[in-house]
């Protein structure tokens, strides 16, 4: 996996390196391997047999698909030279896959009398079906009796069952993008958009222009999205929003609704997870698409488990006597690592620990299976300093006892990094974070870890708070980008854009599809897990509801409660102070 930090991270503490970083791969390993295999065969046919006659179709079909896989323009004086027979010969056998529909011309210039070649969805589609069986064919020649189970299923139908059918990789746009300047994208600097922009030169083939892509920390996001709406026009074609934005930026006018720019049905809404989908809303509107939709978890460490013959911990009773069982600090073993750090960090800890034991931050009405956040216009009051909120205090106050000696400055990545490390038996941690130890062989968590909800309190229930980025047009966005910013969207948040960003490394799949693909479920369970706690009604967006002040609101809980951490005040003078500061934020009108 390859997670270069992208040439505009600005986010004051340099780009950021995962543990592991072996070569990332730009494409569905089955395919573009048997692309390569193919090419290889041919040429070795071509050269070792003699007389042989060149098969022009398949070279030049082999050689479209290479370079769009590598994310490499074909012309149609490269594509000719590729086919191993005559200019005029091979003229012929172009215009013959053209009008097959297997390839598709983009023109570059306004004249349209310079394009590009690319494969069709067609040809996507039909040479992805043949490569999985020349794999198999491949596999069961030469491993004999030794075929997987998945091997058999295929001869037993098990490929065309429902939720089974594989995503083909992506396909070029018919009609390049036409922005000035090009493409232009403001994100967070997580492990899934630096994936994006290690991918740079397949989108930029994808939609046929440049693409410059800005990363910020999470705070610094924020404003960056802020200032930008200040401006008379906007410098950005599309903003990644995280999830609890999205009322703020629409009272504040920042992002613009989906109806006005485009068909939704274009997006195929019944595929993304319920609750990602319905966190973009408010008001009963979408705004913005789901580009990531990423759960926080329990990570822990199933082998530990084992060997100490205990259960995984689902309830917080359960974290506390397992966090006291394995923690040992002179043997450099801590029971549990989570976001304690000052500010929105341990805000955000806050309020979804306050969820697993029942109680929403806001006054918002209990519904069957949790709370109404799908309604949030109004007025509301904060509900921090409550009997179960105390509950949340208490908790973390005991955690701290069993966490490393950093836990008080300990954020998104640090809580991930002892965990991987094999310092740490149980780690609170988004999905997006599991690459670190997932995509390293040399961690001590790989191949080790387990995933469950958040562990509940006694009056709360299993749930998984969602968290992620959905894509956005910005309200400023000058009309004549307005367009191909929406075609754009639909591009990168499409169920094969999805897919070859868990192919490089990504452990978030917003779109039911994406993490039901054969080929995506066998880089991970982190899928399969995620979409079964979607299909029981764990994914829930109400533990940070996305009221307009709900930025404040966390950081609000994250200085307060920090104190109490450090032990300078009670928990309960602590909730005391954040309720009276949260009261009065909420009485001050959104501007």
């Amino acid at each position: 996996m390859q997670l270069h930090a992208a040439k505009d991270i600005q986010n004051g503490q340099g780009s950021r390196q995962t543990a592991a970083d072996p070569a990332a791969h730009s494409s569905s390993p089955e395919l573009e391997g048997v692309v390569r295999f193919l090419q290889e065969i041919m040429a070795e046919i071509d050269t070792a047999l003699d007389p042989s006659t060149p098969n022009p179709h398949l070279n030049m079909v082999l050689h479209l698909l290479r370079c769009h896989l590598e994310g490499r323009s074909v012309s149609p004086s490269s594509i000719v030279s590729a086919s191993g027979v005559p200019y005029a010969t091979a003229t012929r056998k172009l215009a013959d896959i053209q009008a097959a529909g297997l390839v598709e011309q983009r023109p570059r210039t306004k004249t349209g009398k310079t394009y590009s070649l690319h494969p069709s969805q067609k040809l996507m589609d039909g040479f992805h079906q043949m490569a999985d069986r020349i794999d198999r064919i491949a596999r069961t020649t030469f491993a004999g009796a030794d075929l997987a189970r998945d091997d058999a299923d295929y001869y037993f139908g098990g490929t065309y069952q429902p939720g089974q059918a594989m995503i083909p990789p992506p396909t070029a746009l018919p009609q390049p993008l036409k922005l000035a300047g090009g493409l232009r994208i403001l994100v967070h600097a997580d492990p899934t958009f630096m994936i994006m922009d290690s991918l740079k030169r397949q989108f930029e083939q994808m939609v046929g222009t440049d693409i410059h892509q800005r990363a910020f920390s999470i705070d610094r996001l924020h404003e960056e999205a802020l200032r930008n709406a200040a401006r008379s026009k906007s410098r950005y074609d599309l903003i990644a929003v995280d999830l609890p934005w999205i009322g703020e930026f629409v009272e504040r006018g920042v992002i613009q609704p989906l109806p006005d720019v485009m068909d939704l049905d274009r997006l195929d809404p019944a595929d993304f997870h319920t609750a990602g989908w319905r966190a973009a809303h408010w008001g009963g509107t979408p705004y913005g698409v789901p580009s990531q939709t990423t759960p926080e978890l329990m990570f822990y460490r199933k082998d530990w488990f084992k060997d100490a013959g205990l259960e995984p911990p689902t309830t917080t009773a359960a974290v506390i006597d397992a966090a006291r069982h394995f923690h040992d600090p002179q043997k450099g073993r801590y029971g549990v690592a989570w976001n304690a750090a000052r500010g929105t960090a341990l805000g955000h800890t806050f309020i979804m620990t306050c969820a697993a034991f029942g109680q929403p931050v806001i006054d918002i009405p209990e519904i069957a299976g949790g709370f109404d956040a799908d309604h949030l216009q109004g007025t509301f009051r904060a509900t921090i300093d409550t009997d179960r909120a105390l509950a949340a205090a208490d908790y973390l106050m005991q955690l701290l006892e069993f966490s490393p000696p950093d836990i008080l400055s300990m954020s998104w990545y640090e809580r991930v990094r002892p965990y991987a490390a094999g310092h740490v038996a149980m780690a609170y941690g988004y999905t997006l974070l599991a690459p670190y130890f997932e995509l390293d062989p040399s961690c001590s968590a790989h191949g080790n870890t387990g995933y469950l909800p958040h562990p509940h309190g006694p009056q709360g229930v299993p749930i998984a708070p969602v968290g992620g980025y959905a894509f956005c047009i910005p309200k400023n966005l000058s009309e004549n980008r307005l367009h191909d910013a929406t075609e754009a969207l639909i591009a990168f948040t499409s169920p094969a854009a999805q897919k070859l960003y868990a192919q490089n490394g990504s452990r978030t799949a917003p779109r039911y599809s994406v993490g039901s693909d054969p080929e995506v479920r066998r880089l991970s369970n982190i899928f399969e897990t995620v979409d079964q706690m979607s299909w029981r009604d764990e994914l829930q967006f109400w533990p940070r509801p996305p009221i307009p002040q709900i930025s404040d609101l966390i950081a609000i809980c994250g200085f307060e409660l920090h104190d109490m951490l450090r032990g300078l005040v009670t928990p309960r003078d602590a909730l005391a102070r954040a309720q009276a500061r949260a009261d009065e934020l909420l009485r001050q009108p959104v501007t």
